[in-house]
């Protein structure tokens, strides 16, 4: 654990130094807020729907953003032939990075708890719904998370990492959406595979041991692949 604290702390603190962080934070906030805010005074509703109902694919552009540097940048510069030589492993490597990643998500959302804030002002704001999608979005953070630290670990181009993570990401938020594309027999496992489905589902504050493993799921294959991929590099 030791060796994955060490690589955690030092690449959240990679993210804080670099310019590009702080680039997608404030697209990440602009964007959000200004969808947000053109629609609620519109519908004049104390809640968040309209928030979280954007979430999975604003989600899905900004995390494979945030994640392709994570292995792709190592392969680049070379460190990471200095990184296996040091005393971990590429589970610490790999829990290290994850974990950097979430994290920084969750940097990313804590500007928006002034959203329920501002609106609780306003009117009588249901806070369960609000819990509930903070903790989705959480989830949904991770899933992604775990799917862009496998995107940056198949290539050394991080340009390359951030299209096959943004294409993963995007996939699972929209395949829900296009079961008319599909047999009839396969609508309930297609439903299932869509990430936007369980998240909404935790977002209108309704736990659910399913969408719970969904995303524990997620989070397992895409750090599994993650696994086999870097083992590969070397």
């Amino acid at each position: 654990m030791q060796q994955v604290v060490h690589i955690f702390s030092k690449e959240l603190k990679d993210y804080f130094i670099s310019p590009i962080a702080y680039i997608v934070i404030s697209v990440f906030l602009l964007v959000t807020g200004w969808l947000f805010f053109t629609t609620f005074f519109l519908y004049n509703q104390a809640d968040l729907r309209n928030f979280f109902n954007l979430l999975p694919i604003t989600f899905a552009f900004v995390i494979p953003a945030v994640t392709m540097r994570l292995f792709s940048e190592e392969f680049n510069v070379g460190s990471y032939e200095i990184l296996l030589t040091l005393p971990v492993t590429f589970r610490d490597i790999i829990i290290g990075k994850f974990l950097a990643g979430v994290v920084f998500i969750a940097a990313i959302l804590i500007p928006t708890l002034s959203y329920p804030i501002f609106i609780a002002f306003l009117g009588q704001l249901d806070w369960g719904p609000v819990i509930g999608g903070y903790a989705g979005a959480l989830l949904l953070g991770a899933a992604f998370s775990a799917i862009g630290l496998f995107a940056s670990a198949l290539t050394r181009n991080q340009i390359i990492a951030f299209i096959v993570g943004l294409v993963i990401c995007f996939s699972l938020t929209v395949i829900d959406k296009m079961l008319f594309f599909f047999p009839e027999r396969l609508l309930g496992v297609i439903g299932y595979i869509g990430a936007d489905f369980h998240f909404q589902n935790i977002s209108k504050g309704i736990i659910d041991s399913r969408d719970i493993l969904y995303f524990l799921s997620i989070i397992f294959i895409g750090l599994y692949c993650t696994h086999i991929a870097v083992q590969e590099k070397k």
